[in-house]
């Protein structure tokens, strides 16, 4: 499936009192990994929201691997788990500097038309798209 990488150096404000990244920033790095995907793949986030077209998340797992800490530059890799219908599922891979893999992940979002917020099917353009 469609695969892309992304870059996040770890800032100082997302450590905690142990020096690490706190868990609670992973969801970020995720999103901002996630975004990228999509506008590799030529669609934009803010576009679809104008299409009336939103990308909640509904599951979200984390498998914390090996600590993280202040400076380092993480390798995030972001997979299409399967063709989307309602929902896209992404899984991710986390490297520090070292090629060490550091956290695994899986996010869950739903296709939802903004104004009935209810769930639609993915969007053709988006189909067509993945089969690229």
């Amino acid at each position: 499936m469609k695969s892309h990488t992304s870059f996040v150096k770890v800032r100082y404000a997302e450590t905690d009192q142990m020096g690490v990244v706190h868990h609670g920033n992973y969801p970020q790095y995720l999103e901002i990994a996630r975004l990228a995907w999509l506008d590799e793949l030529g669609i934009s986030y803010k576009s679809m929201e104008v299409e009336g077209i939103m990308l909640p998340v509904y599951e979200l797992n984390l498998k914390y691997i090996k600590p993280v800490t202040f400076d380092e530059k993480l390798r995030i890799e972001t997979r299409l788990h399967e063709i989307p219908n309602v929902k896209i599922i992404f899984d991710y891979s986390i490297y520090n500097e070292r090629e060490e893999l550091v956290t695994t992940a899986t996010s869950v979002l739903v296709f939802m038309d903004s104004k009935t917020r209810r769930p639609v099917r993915c969007p053709d353009y988006i189909l067509e798209k993945l089969k690229d």
